[in-house]
Formats: structure tokens, sequence, C-alpha cells
């Protein structure tokens, strides 16, 4: 009797867009896998949230939700309450407590210099956006991926609005406590440190943490084995 796999749906964070989940997806369908890569509107926690719910509302069926980055606050928020969900795993991602924003965990622990990199502007529906300034991307987001493709990434990254990152949890329990988790980090990510990594999985009780020496904050483009594999962990325990 065949076992009905779910369907992995990934969810990008801040700076970033959905190709860079292509070496993943291609490792995925590999083992039959079902994969659905969202375009994360990057709006804000709620509203990017509830896209999210809407995709899996769509799949119809049970989802390993995925989340690099601030995709890390949009599944917790996205998983909450939600049957669909079997499983999450964080790829460099935050994970929060009711409350917190990525904002304040990217400050929890020193390390990061995010902040030294960005360019924010105003936008006519009011509030900023936030880009990483072109000239610091490579060596700030993706300092283990090729120079040549590391500026196609620059070019397409999309800005996220400053609300979005500023945004605290508001569900009161986060999906974390009762849905089982994976974490998959990078001991050289220069945008959240892996001190916080160490500590959003320990917090979280994770099944497995899998750290990759050397890997910068694109892991997903930079070491798209381990990043699959990550997650390949996380479909095997649900679906056995």
């Amino acid at each position: 009797m065949s076992v009905l796999k779910p369907t992995i749906v990934l969810v990008h964070g801040a700076f970033a867009e959905s190709a860079s989940w292509n070496g993943v997806i291609e490792r995925l369908r590999a083992e039959s896998l079902d994969v659905v890569a969202v375009a994360n509107p990057l709006r804000g926690l709620a509203e990017d949230a509830t896209y999210v719910r809407d995709v899996i509302a769509g799949i119809g069926g049970s989802v390993v939700l995925v989340g690099h980055s601030y995709g890390g606050m949009v599944i917790t928020e996205a998983a909450t309450d939600n049957a669909s969900v079997l499983a999450l795993v964080y790829v460099d991602a935050f994970a929060p407590e009711h409350g917190e924003s990525a904002f304040e965990l990217s400050a929890k622990f020193p390390g990061s210099t995010l902040g030294e990199a960005l360019t924010v502007y105003p936008v006519s529906s009011g509030g900023n956006e936030l880009v990483i300034r072109q000239d610091k991307f490579h060596h700030q987001f993706a300092a283990d991926v090729p120079a040549g493709q590391a500026a196609l990434m620059a070019a397409t990254q999309r800005p996220v609005t400053e609300k979005a990152l500023t945004d605290p949890l508001p569900t009161d329990s986060p999906a974390w406590r009762t849905i089982p988790s994976w974490f998959v980090i990078s001991d050289q990510d220069l945008n959240i440190p892996v001190a916080a990594h160490r500590y959003f999985a320990e917090r979280a009780g994770a099944r497995a943490t899998r750290e990759v020496p050397g890997g910068s904050h694109a892991l997903s483009v930079s070491q798209p084995a381990e990043v699959a594999a990550g997650i390949l962990d996380a479909v095997t325990a649900v679906s056995n």
C-alpha cells in the first residue's frame, strides 16, 4: 500500500523570490514529491500568512510548510490551527514566539550586519520598503554563491515593507509548539546570526537540526542538497 505524501510548500523571505528554491525543487521532485513555491507578498505578517493559508486551502491536502528567513514568521502564523500542516521546516528562518517580530529577533544576538546594507524608501501607500543595496548583496546575503548568480539575485530581490518586519506574531501559541519542526541553518549567516538559529531550534524542540558549515543566508541557493535533505527528513517522519 502506497503512502500518500504531503505537498511541500516553500515560502521565501525578504530580499528573495520564488526562484531561490529552484535547486531545492529539482531535488524534491526527483523524490516524486509535489512542490509549490509561494510568491510571498512581503506586505505584512497577517496579510502574508493569509495568502499562504489560501494556497494551502487550494492544495486541498496535507502539506509540509518550509520557510526561509522572514518566511519563518509567515509559516508560523499560517500554520496556526491549520490541520493540513504536518510539519514545519525553518531554513535560516525566524521561529517566533507570541509578540516577537523579525526586527526584534534579528537583534537578539550580536552578529547581524544587515542594517548596514539596507536602503529604505517611502511608498505611496504609506510606510517604507527595504531592499539590500546591490553593491552589498553578494557579501551580505549570498557570500557562498558565485558572483554572477548573486548579481542576478540582487537585481531580482523582492522588497519587504518595514511593517512586515516589525509586525509581532499575533497568535498566543506559536505553531511550532504543536507541530513538529526541523531546522536547516548556516553558521556564516550575516542576516540572522547562527546563535539565533540555534536558539530558535532549541526553543522549538526541533526534531533535528542540520548546521551547514560556511553557509550564507542564501542556503537554498548555495546548498540546495542540504536544504532538500532537511525537508525530506520531515517528510519521511510525518509520512510513516
